[in-house]
């Protein structure tokens, strides 16, 4: 973490008599000893305000997503994302429309589990509403609320549900979590192959996703992800192999993996080959729908 630029950013803010705070993933890593990648920002000055005062501290501004309450500050080269404390007032399963709010526990409600919903000062305060930090230190991915009620308001929440259990659930989850996971299933043919792409993508890069596949499966989302084909979801000798390669560039692949559990009942047959069996050139094409191929089918 770059703590110059941190509070370079903070001050301009105004903290600490406006109270910014760290919100979402850095806090969660930061509280289970995790490298820090991304850095988000909240505060309870709308977005009109957010700019005028970095403007006024000479930071460069970019308006990524400035009607749902957040830009990107960059400073020294690295970017922030800074977003006002919000509260939802409608959702589609795809979209929500928010207000803008001062309540830092309403802007904590509506986000999705539980460790995801810390937030912390800059002089390491840790606000914990939900009980996030016992979730995330015994390994629980929870949701905040209802399952039901959190996955109608946005679909790709099932999706995240599986992802955040690859990398950090230690237990099988909750009945309730997989059956409301299973009722609302259907919802996930909503959303665009981009954003099912990017939360699988990430699932499959998860150390061994294997009891969030198994769990996946249970709910009967990965046989949506994977239209309807059937998918082997042993990876142990995969994932040994990746050991062996130490799991640097040549070790853990989204890619390599879903090739892997695609044609695991394939017989072997090769799928860049003409004359391959029906079911693997099913799965040939569904595998570059993934990846956004032009084309369907490869040959040699």
């Amino acid at each position: 973490m770059n703590v110059r630029a941190v509070h370079t950013l903070f001050s301009a803010l105004g903290a600490p008599d406006t109270d910014v705070r760290f919100v979402g993933g850095c806090v969660r890593d930061s509280v289970l000893s995790r490298q820090i990648r991304d850095i988000d920002i909240a505060t309870p000055d709308e977005p009109g305000v957010v700019v005028e005062k970095l403007s006024s501290a000479k930071i460069k501004v970019v308006p990524t997503g400035l009607a749902h309450g957040t830009v990107t500050a960059v400073v020294d080269g690295q970017p922030f994302e800074i977003t006002s404390l919000r509260k939802d007032t409608a959702c589609d399963g795809r979209h929500a429309a928010v207000e803008f709010t001062t309540d830092w526990t309403e802007d904590a409600s509506r986000r999705d589990f539980t460790f995801n919903a810390l937030s912390m000062r800059q002089d390491g305060t840790l606000f914990d509403p939900f009980g996030g930090v016992a979730d995330a230190q015994a390994g629980r991915v929870r949701f905040v609320g209802d399952p039901g009620d959190r996955i109608q308001e946005d679909y790709l929440r099932i999706l995240r549900y599986f992802r955040f259990l690859a990398l950090y659930g230690k237990y099988d989850p909750d009945r309730d979590i997989i059956e409301a996971c299973a009722t609302h299933q259907d919802g996930l043919a909503s959303l665009s192959v981009e954003r099912v792409r990017d939360e699988f993508m990430k699932l499959l890069n998860a150390p061994d996703p294997t009891l969030s596949l198994t769990a996946m499966a249970e709910a009967g989302a990965l046989k949506v992800v994977a239209q309807d084909t059937e998918v082997d979801l042993s990876l142990d000798r995969l994932i040994n192999a990746e050991t062996a390669l130490g799991n640097d560039r040549n070790g853990m692949d989204w890619v390599r993996r879903w090739v892997f559990l695609l044609w695991a009942k394939c017989n072997g047959c090769c799928p860049a080959y003409e004359g391959q069996s029906e079911e693997c050139s099913q799965n040939s094409g569904l595998l570059c729908r993934f990846r956004g191929c032009s084309n369907s089918r490869r040959t040699h």
